[in-house]
């Protein structure tokens, strides 16, 4: 015990927890045990078993490497399956089957828009067209010329139109406008 002593000296624990290198304490046999032991990163019952656990073994090492090798070549076999069937997705679709019936389609609604468009169109120039017959009906139905055709005449004085009796004397010369022409006549009394 007195040769393993050392090992149990507090400088010598704090030296070893320190080290940024990793430490393997070894010393003595698998029974006896220091301080050393307990603050070291790994402790080995030897020496010898210390120099085993330092340095893996190659059979192991390379059986690890041969499993990452083989997982990482079946993953990168999967991602190009899975890009692989995108791609014949994608090539599938009607852009690439047929381009153009895109385009048709887009003219098939282009067409049905043009025939809504020229529809109203056709129908506001009706309703404005009935409209406008509506007013001139009813201003036809006022204006002056359609009552001569009635019968009735205009009477024009000094190139004025006379509203009333009173606004004439004896021997004004007036004009009577008829729906087929024009006469001129003179008042003969009041």
């Amino acid at each position: 015990m007195e040769d393993l002593w050392p090992f149990n000296e507090e400088i010598v624990a704090r030296a070893i927890y320190a080290s940024s290198l990793p430490i393997i304490s070894a010393v003595g046999h698998e029974t006896d045990f220091t301080i050393a032991d307990f603050v070291a990163d790994l402790r080995a019952p030897t020496p010898s078993a210390a120099a085993e656990l330092s340095v893996p073994n190659q059979q192991e090492l390379l059986l690890k490497l041969k499993g990452t090798e083989n997982r990482l070549q079946n993953a990168l076999y999967k991602k190009v399956e899975v890009v692989k069937l995108r791609y014949e997705k994608c090539m599938k679709a009607s852009v690439f089957t047929n381009p153009m019936q895109k385009v048709n389609e887009s003219y098939l609604v282009l067409d049905q828009q043009i025939k809504r468009l020229t529809n109203a169109i056709k129908l506001r120039l009706t309703q404005k067209k009935n409209n406008m017959l509506q007013c001139i009906t009813k201003l036809d139905s006022l204006s002056p010329l359609k009552t001569l055709t009635r019968g009735y005449c205009i009477a024009e004085f000094q190139g004025k139109m006379v509203k009333s009796s009173k606004d004439l004397k004896t021997g004004d010369k007036i004009s009577l406008r008829f729906s087929d022409g024009q006469k001129e006549a003179k008042i003969l009394e009041e």
